[in-house]
């Protein structure tokens, strides 16, 4: 699936990310994202592709490490069921400037 970025070029180029062992993302209700969600829009919105669905479990796995921070999750779920928090200080995205 492409990232919607000019010559295919990937967001997590121009950014580092410092990790928690801590998510500040997170499915409110996998039950809804199962039972009431049709297309799983949160799988193909997100730039970084932080969001994928596990046919096995039938669940959102989240990949918080790929965040950058751009806060459409939470906006973009129908069902308002991303719970989506800046992470915690000294974490998280580092912008760098041209690619750098």
């Amino acid at each position: 699936m492409p990232n919607f970025l000019k010559n295919n070029q990937s967001p997590l180029e121009y950014v580092t990310i410092k990790v928690d062992d801590q998510s500040h993302i997170n499915i409110k209700d996998q039950k809804k994202c199962l039972n009431q969600c049709e297309n799983k829009p949160c799988t193909y919105y997100c730039p970084t592709r932080v969001f994928s669905w596990d046919e096995q479990s039938n669940k959102i796995r989240v990949d918080y490490s790929r965040c950058i921070e751009c806060l459409a999750c939470p906006f973009g779920c129908p069902l308002n069921n991303i719970d989506w928090n800046f992470p915690r200080g000294s974490y998280g995205v580092i912008y760098q400037p041209n690619g750098q």
